[in-house]
Order: structure tokens, then C-alpha cells, then sequence
């Protein structure tokens, strides 16, 4: 396993490991925005692993170990000894697309010996809760389906993945991790303070948001933003919103993609139910850190401390746009509590995608999330 990255001004970090290529070997790829039209870099990459199975995406900055980094690609190869991988891919077509779009991936990987999917969506225009849902239709139960949706920094304009030798928008791609000896990890915590009386959602469609209390949802949102609104819908990322249905107690926080000024209302990365009960949050940066941490504690049930292990860290742009300056100590906390031998490589996103801790799989928003793959 080979870690690297791709600076501009500056080249790649070390010379491209192509010694590794196989159908065995996995490459991901978390790239700057930018490199949409000056794929150089990305071409140079798939040139020098024509064999192995290339995932990539766009983010809001690229995670190479404890480093966040902007302009860049980070990168890792890792070649397994006895596991055998599948990559699978999907358009979304239109804005009912996204449950389609997941069961024409889970249909591509169903095979015997499936232990797991690591999937990467467009983060603009997909539907993350549908998304998984389509995927898990298909997919044995209990499976464990981790990844996250693209991101475009914070500009909400346009996000893409790496599709076999494309960079494709309104696509979502997978790989499937399949036989015995693989071992995949994964944790996923927040950190956010809940503020502000619960209201009943009263009207959505999906992952549209139109009414809280029967009030216009952009109109409650800009109340609690006061001037924070000019900058709507990046500064929306501060103040994300904890969905709860009203039999439970678990809450799924939900970040906004886009807001609709003329109708008032608010495009969220996954499902935001009718009837259920929502809460703003706001930041609470010790806690966010700390969460993080607890993320990579979770991993370690199911990731040999004796084994060479791919860590990947999936984090929100939100959490990035409040921790600001302090946004490496999340990094620095999660490499600290990996096990010694993990190589960490990531991106901050739109949407994070984790089983919860009764197996249960969902879209997440301004979470730590981590997989880890291994072969003990």
C-alpha cells in the first residue's frame, strides 16, 4: 500500500507506485474541484494503473494523513492479497433518479463472497437517503455500505466522480469488496449542539423541505441565521438540522445543498421526512473534535491491530467551514487513535454514508466518518 498526492506548482509527492497494478489493487482518488478541466494529473494516474479499480471524486479539500489540503489530489494504492474487487457505476437520471440509481449498483456487486461497498455519488443532485435505499433493496442484509457523496467546496455548483477514464456529474460509483480474509471497519459520530424548540416537519417531498410548523422552512431558517442569511446556502452548513421521527428517540442530522428563495423552501443531501420532528444544531468545537475520535474508536472492533490497514476519513464541509483553522486536530485526534500501522486518506463532502451501530445503514451530515479495509 502506497499513499501520494499531487500538488499544483508542485507535481506529485513521490513517483506513481504503477509497480502495484492489478486487477487486485484498489486506487482512490479525492481531487480538487479544479482538476474537472485540468484533469492532467488524473490522466497521468489512470495511465499508470490501466488494471486496477480507480475510484475517485471531487471534494471540499483532500485528506492526506493528518494534512487537509486544498488544489490537490490525495491518493492511495493498495494492492490485496486475496480479495477480489468489482467496480460498479450508475447514472441518476432526473430527481426521482437516486433509489434507481443504488439498485442498478447493488445489482452490478450482488454476488456470492459480497463482504462490502465502498461507494462514491454526485453530491449536487443526488438524493443520499434514496441512494441507499436502492442499494440496500438489492444487497444482502447487514451488508456494510460506506462512502460519501462528492463536493465542490462550498459552491453547490457542480460535483463529479471518477467513472472507469470519466469524470462524470449525476453519477454514482462503487467498488465491491469480496471473499474471507477482508476485515472493513467503520464509525461515524457528529459532535453538534441541539438549539431551539423541536417542530413538526409539515410539508416535504423527499428531500425537500417546504414547511416547519406549517411556516415556509427558508423563512425559520433565516430568523435563527439573522445575517448569516446573505450567505445562504453555504452559511446554512453551520447550522445543520436534526431529524427525528416521532416514535424514536435516534436522531439523523441533515445538511442543505440548496435553497429555493421564490418558494421558500430547502433542498437537504437525504431524506427529510413529513411528520417528523426537526432541531437546528450549532457547533460546539471541542465536541466536534471529540467526536472524531470516537469515530476511529468505533472502527477498531472489526480492524486487527497487527495488520496494515487503509484508512479512509469521510468528513463533512460543514465541519470543516466551523472548526476553521482547527480543523487538522480532527485529523491529528482520528490518526492518533487508529491503529499504529493505518495510512489515512480522505475528503471533506457533501454527505457521509455509514452503518449505524445496529448494522443499519444511512446517509449521514456533518459527521467524522471512517472505513477501514484490511487483510489480517
Amino acid at each position: 500500500m502506497k499513499t501520494f498526492s499531487y500538488r499544483r506548482g508542485e507535481g506529485w509527492s513521490r513517483t506513481l507506485p504503477a509497480g502495484l497494478d492489478s486487477p487486485q489493487t484498489l486506487v482512490l482518488a479525492f481531487c480538487a474541484p479544479v482538476y474537472f478541466e485540468e484533469r492532467g494529473p488524473i490522466d497521468e494516474l489512470l495511465k499508470a494503473f490501466p488494471s486496477s479499480q480507480i475510484l475517485g471524486c471531487s471534494t471540499a479539500g483532500e485528506i492526506a494523513g493528518t494534512e487537509l489540503c486544498d488544489d490537490s489530489l490525495s491518493c492511495v494504492a493498495v494492492r490485496f492479497a486475496d480479495t477480489r474487487l468489482r467496480r460498479a457505476s450508475a447514472r441518476v437520471e432526473g430527481v426521482d433518479g437516486s433509489f434507481a440509481a443504488g439498485m442498478a449498483v447493488g445489482e452490478q456487486l450482488a454476488a456470492p463472497g459480497l463482504r462490502g461497498v465502498f461507494v462514491l455519488s454526485d453530491g449536487h443532485t443526488v438524493n443520499g437517503t434514496a441512494l441507499i435505499r436502492g442499494l440496500s433493496s438489492v444487497l444482502p442484509e447487514g451488508l456494510t455500505i460506506t462512502g460519501g457523496l462528492a463536493a465542490d467546496g462550498n459552491r453547490f455548483e457542480r460535483t463529479w466522480v471518477i467513472r472507469g477514464h470519466d469524470l462524470c456529474t449525476g453519477t454514482v460509483a462503487a467498488v465491491g469488496f469480496y471473499g474471507e480474509r477482508i476485515r472493513i471497519g467503520h464509525g461515524s459520530q457528529g459532535g453538534w449542539d441541539i438549539f431551539g424548540p423541536e417542530r413538526r416537519i409539515t410539508r416535504s417531498s423527499g428531500n425537500v423541505l417546504y414547511e416547519l410548523d406549517g411556516r415556509p422552512a427558508l423563512e425559520v431558517y433565516k430568523a435563527y441565521l439573522g445575517k448569516l442569511a446573505a450567505g445562504l446556502p453555504a452559511n446554512a452548513l453551520l447550522f445543520p438540522l436534526a431529524v427525528r421521527l416521532e416514535d424514536e428517540e435516534r436522531q439523523t442530522v441533515r445538511t442543505v445543498l440548496g435553497v429555493d428563495e421564490g418558494g421558500g423552501s430547502m433542498t437537504f443531501a437525504g431524506d427529510v421526512p413529513a411528520g417528523a420532528m426537526a432541531q437546528l444544531m450549532k457547533a460546539n468545537f471541542d465536541r466536534l473534535v471529540e467526536g472524531a475520535a470516537h469515530a476511529a474508536l468505533s472502527t477498531r472492533a472489526n480492524t486487527p491491530e497487527s495488520a496494515d490497514v487503509l484508512a479512509v476519513a469521510i468528513s463533512c464541509v460543514g465541519r470543516r467551514l466551523v472548526l476553521g483553522e482547527r480543523t487538522e486536530e480532527e485529523l491529528e485526534v482520528t490518526a492518533e487513535t487508529l491503529p499504529s500501522r493505518s495510512q489515512l486518506v480522505g475528503f471533506y463532502s457533501y454527505g457521509e454514508i455509514s452503518p449505524h451501530s445496529d448494522g443499519h445503514c444511512e446517509l449521514h451530515n456533518q459527521t467524522m466518518t471512517l472505513t477501514t479495509f484490511s487483510e489480517p
